[in-house]
This record gives structure tokens, sequence and C-alpha cells, in this order.
């Protein structure tokens, strides 16, 4: 019963979303109250059914009832509990819902907290997310239906992709999916204010939270996958340029654009049509993700291999969205009035070659990640475009971005004075050229952009706190002063240099990682002593343990620096019999951000076993840059005046539009 309740429950939210796609619609075009709070209560209403939905899912995993197809293709019934509730999403039906469950909760929370919003646009922004919502339960319906049943139920389940029985499967993918699809709420606003005809400043002022919660998220996830396939898939990488992880990328980028055009457009009330394009874009990038997942036109470790008819449905839903809300804009977008001017050197200007780095940025992986796809399908021609390539056009385009970042906050609105910020920006400069002179007398005879990289990343960390030092007085006024001026500053000027420091920290990770990064690889046998960047590692011994659905061969390292034992490491190799696949555990030595990484080969007739060591210096950097970002956005996410209605300015000015 439970199986065809969840089942009749999503059935339920589809109808739901079909009539909040449609009476605010028409409730908006008529002018009837009533008929546009119908979007509320809808939304409301669709967002119970399908939590009823997932639970029902859930409960199906947990209490391991494999008369359920989907719990039989992706659990065990000796699987631990945590990994059977995340053997849910581990698999393209439950995933799906997952999505469709979080796109409800996005249209729930605007319906709950969006009394702040004139009702025709709210009526609107939910039947726009009602049109997503729409074409995504079918999708499920039709061709990835998690309720299916057997005829004659097994006994035991065939267990879950072994690489997905990891705790970070818990935290990647809903975080991911939180981002990915809360993007579709600045969608759906740019959709309503095209088809209302009207965007204004508070247009950004009501988008910015909602895309910054997306941002947030997408951030953590992808911080979360990174850090999840380097410690699980045993190949000491964070970043492999891998299809599915550009896919993840892309919308990054053009969120994170999308943030800084929506701050010009909110206090100058200009680059109106471009925040909307952005707008669709970001959320059409996401939908792109999606369909590189589930169509099975990639082989990769993050997608789920799958029949051509999701692919095509995918594609189609696609086309309509993306090609309709482009086709809208192009229709509608001339009709907009664009805000006020200002000087190519001034705030608005710096946050215009933000976005133009970031959308360059952002072409350039479309470019390479698809168009192996589009050579394929043209030509039948396979070629791969790999790391090669991403770096040596990314770094191009993020050097430049990175020396303008610190300059941003310290221009004025309008028009700027930019030989003032440099000069105010002196001692950040001095500070990263001290770091540029101690690196490379430290790596004499190394690499040559490895101390101008990290000198860059200091003088952006230096840069976002030299803002808070100018607004505060630090250094200038008493210190009693300048903290309670501090405490007065606006929590979103705390989250913007938190952000700023952020990406400089990832950057000094990232760099000391793939510069000074040192690597052992070889045969090992009990007794046998490996020596990698001054670190001892003895292999002690290999014993072998039975877990809940795997045996596993752990091998144990004693590791000594100096003379002295630090710990003991034991990675290990888990095979897991009803999948008749095997996956690497690797084993974690960390000294303040560096780490010590073992993961262990397959072994030899003669007991002995192939071994890669890797020293990681400043390592985890790349990973607290991105927690960083992420508090930095949660800080402005909690501004008071991101929670508060339209701007007076905007709201004088439609008065005064009102009036004539």
């Amino acid at each position: 019963m439970i199986a065809e309740a969840g089942h009749y429950a999503l059935v339920l939210a589809l109808a739901l979303a079909l009539i909040q796609s449609t009476v605010p619609i028409a409730g908006a075009r008529w002018g009837d109250v009533a008929l546009m709070n119908v979007a509320r209560s809808t939304a409301l209403a669709q967002l119970l059914f399908a939590a009823i939905s997932f639970t029902a899912l859930v409960s199906l995993h947990v209490t391991s009832d494999f008369s359920v197809v989907n719990v039989y293709e992706n659990s065990h019934s000796l699987k631990p509990l945590i990994y059977k509730i995340t053997g849910v999403w581990g698999n393209h039906e439950g995933s799906m819902l997952l999505w469709v469950s979080i796109l409800a909760l996005f249209g729930g929370l605007v319906a709950a907290f969006g009394n702040n919003l004139p009702l025709s646009l709210r009526a609107h922004v939910l039947a726009v997310q009602a049109w997503i919502a729409s074409a995504f339960y079918l999708f499920i319906l039709i061709t990835s239906n998690p309720f299916l049943r057997i005829a004659n139920p097994p006994i035991e389940g065939r267990d879950l992709n072994p690489v997905l029985q990891d705790i970070g499967l818990a935290v990647h993918p809903p975080m991911l999916y939180l981002g990915y699809v809360g993007f579709s709420i600045s969608f759906s606003f740019a959709v309503a204010a095209l088809l209302e005809g009207r965007i204004d400043a508070a247009w950004a002022r009501w988008v910015r939270p909602w895309t910054l919660v997306a941002w947030i998220f997408l951030t953590l996830g992808i911080a979360m996958g990174s850090y999840w396939a380097y410690y699980e898939l045993g190949w000491g990488g964070w970043w492999f340029w891998d299809p599915v992880e550009n896919a993840s990328l892309m919308p990054w980028l053009a969120g994170t654009a999308l943030l800084h055009s929506a701050v010009v457009m909110e206090k100058r009330n200009a680059l109106k049509v471009w925040t909307i394009l952005l707008s669709i874009l970001t959320f059409s990038l996401s939908l792109l993700g999606t369909f590189l997942v589930r169509s099975g036109v990639l082989t990769s470790v993050h997608a789920f291999a799958t029949d051509p008819t999701r692919g095509v449905f995918i594609l189609l839903i696609l086309c309509i969205f993306i090609g309709g809300s482009l086709s809208l804009y192009a229709w509608r977008a001339s009709a907009l009035k664009q805000g006020g001017l200002f000087a190519p050197i001034s705030r608005e200007g710096a946050l215009v070659l933000n976005n133009l780095f970031l959308t360059t940025a952002c072409a350039t992986v479309f470019i390479g990640t698809l168009y192996p796809l589009a050579l394929e399908v043209l030509t039948g021609d396979k070629i791969s475009v790999g790391a090669p390539f991403f770096n040596l056009t990314f770094a191009p385009l993020f050097v430049p971005l990175m020396v303008a970042v610190p300059f941003g906050p310290l221009l004025a609105w309008k028009r700027g004075d930019l030989l003032g910020a440099a000069q105010r920006l002196t001692a950040a400069g001095v500070m990263a050229l001290i770091a540029i002179a101690l690196l490379w007398a430290w790596t004499y005879g190394g690499s040559t952009l490895a101390p101008l990289a990290i000198g860059l990343a200091v003088f952006v960390i230096a840069g976002a706190f030299t803002d808070l030092a100018e607004r505060t007085g630090l250094f200038r006024v008493p210190l009693g002063t300048a903290l309670r001026r501090a405490r007065g500053l606006p929590r979103a000027t705390w989250g913007s240099a938190f952000a700023h420091a952020g990406v400089g920290i990832a950057l000094i990770g990232i760099v000391c990682e793939t510069t000074w990064n040192s690597e052992h690889i070889s045969t090992m046998r009990p007794g046998d002593v490996a020596k990698v960047a001054g670190y001892e590692l003895k292999l002690d011994d290999m014993v072998q343990r039975k877990g809940p659905n795997f045996r596993e061969m752990i091998a144990r390292f004693t590791v000594d620096l100096d003379g002295q034992k630090l710990s003991v490491m034991t990675p290990s190799k888990r095979n897991f019999t009803t999948r008749e696949s095997s996956t690497t555990e690797a084993a974690l030595l960390t000294r303040g951000a560096s780490q010590l990484y073992i993961s262990l080969g397959d072994a030899t007739a003669d007991g002995a076993i192939a071994v890669r060591i890797y020293h990681k210096p400043l390592v985890l950097l790349i990973w607290w840059g991105p927690v960083l970002m992420a508090f930095g956005g949660m800080l402005s996410l909690s501004d008071r005046r991101l929670r508060v209605g339209a701007p007076k300015p905007a709201r004088a000015l439609r008065g005064l539009q009102a009036a004539e």
C-alpha cells in the first residue's frame, strides 16, 4: 500500500501543478484576486503531496520492500540504515523524485513567505514554477516511476552501487539539487517579469535572496562532491574536468554573475535586460546538467546511464523551457526600460567586468563540454577535451578577474576613483609582493607561476579585508570606535568580504596541491617502507574483515616523521559480492591544512599490494575556501535589507510613474 500511496500522491501533485500553472495566470489576466490566490494554496498542497510521495519511497527503502523495482535494484537488507536512506537518491528514479520534491519545496516557500510580493507577480512566479513541476511530474510518471512493483518479489536486493555507499552521498546530491533547482525561482521571476512587462529595482530586491540561497547550496554541493570524489575514488584528485562536474560548474558561474548583476540592478536600477537574461540562462544550465546526467549521452562515475526514451523526454523539456523563455525574452526585452547610466570606472563598471569574465568562463566550459558530444553526433568522430584545454582557457580569464575583485568594493557607485582605490589597496599589494618574494626564495628553482598565483590570492584576501578596514576606520580611529563601526556594518558587507576571501583561500590550496604535491607509487609487502615528503610509512600487515554487505582487506601503515611515530593509517579495499565490484577506501592523515593520502590497488599472488601514497600540502584549503564563501553568502542572506520590501527610491519612482 505504501508504494501505491506514494504513486497516487505523485499523481495528485501533478494535478495540483496543472491547476497552479493555469488558474493564477487567468486570474492575473482578468484581475481576479481569488483566482490569483489559488497559486498560494495549490503550491502548498503540491508541496504536501510531493513530500508524501518522497517519504513513501524512503519508507520502502528503509523496510527493504523488494517487491518494488527501485528498492530491489538499489538496496540490500544488510546495508546500513544510513545507506538505505541515501540510496533513495542514489539512482535515477529516486533522484528525480528528490529533484521535483525540492522544486515543490521552493514553490511552497515562495507561497508561504512571498507575502511582500505584488499579488500579480506572485501568481505569475508560482505559475511558472508549476509549468516546470508539471513537466517533471509527467517525466517521472511516464518514464521513471519509482513505485513500480515486481510480480514475483525476490528475497534479496541487488544492492546500491558500492561507490555510492558513503556518507558523502547523504550530503552531496541534496545540496547540489537545492542549488540546481533553487535557480528555478530566479527563472520564474524572470519569466514572470517578461509576462508582466515590468521590471525595476524592487524586482531585484525580491529575487536576490532566492538566488543567494541557491548559490550557497550549489557552492557547498560542488565542494562536497569534489571532496567525496577525492577520498572515495582513490585517485587523489580533487577536480577532473569531468563533463558532469562541468555541468554543475556552469550554473555556478552564471549564478555568481547573476548575484553581482542583481546588485547593480537593485542599487542603480541598471542592467535590467542583462539580469533577466542571466536569470534565464542560469536555470537553463541547471536543466542542461540534468539532461547530461540522465540522458545516457555521457559515461561518467556521476552519470546515470539510462535509456534513450528518458533522454529524449528531458531534451524535449529543455527545448520547451529554454527555447520558450529565450523566445519570450527576445520578444519582450526591447520593451523593458533601461535604468541609470554609470561611468566605466565605478562599482557598477567593476561588477559588469565581473560578469564579463564569469560568463566568458562559463561559455568556455560550455563549449569544451558539449563540443565533443556535438562532433560525435554530426560526424561520428570521438574526441576528448580534458584538463589541458580547460586549464589553458580558464586561467587567462580568472587572473584579471582576481586582480579586479579587491577594487570593486572600494569604488564609488556611478563614478569611482581608480587611483584612490589603488592607494587604499597599497597594503594588500605589499603583502602580496612579500608572499611572492618569500615563496620564490623557498621554492628556488621550482615553478615560476605558482608564487605569482599565491601572491594574487593573498592580494584578494587582503583586499577583502581592506574594504572592511576602510569602512570601520581601522588604524585611523581609536580601536573602540572601529569595533563599534564594525558591529554596525551591514551583514552583507561582511558576507561579501568573507566570500571574496574564500576565493583567495581556495586558490592557495589549488596552487599548493597542484605544484608541490608529492607522490609515491610502488608494490609493497609487509615490512616495506616508503618515503614521501620527509615522512616514512611502513606497511605493518594486511588483515581481512567482514562488513555488513562486503568483505574488506585492510592495510596498516605506521607513519613516522623525524623518527617520531605520528599515527597509524588503515586504507582498505572492499569487495561487494552482490554487485561483484570493489571500492578503494583511502586513508587520510591531516596535519593542519595538509594531508597524507594512501590508497590501495590490486593485490598480487605473492602477497604484495599496489600502493599509491601522496603528500598534499594545504589541500584542505581547496574546500575551506568554498565553505567560507558559503558562510559569506549566509551572512549576506541574514542581512535585514534582503528581508524588507522594495527600496524606497524604487517606490518613489513607481509613484511618479503612476502620477504621470
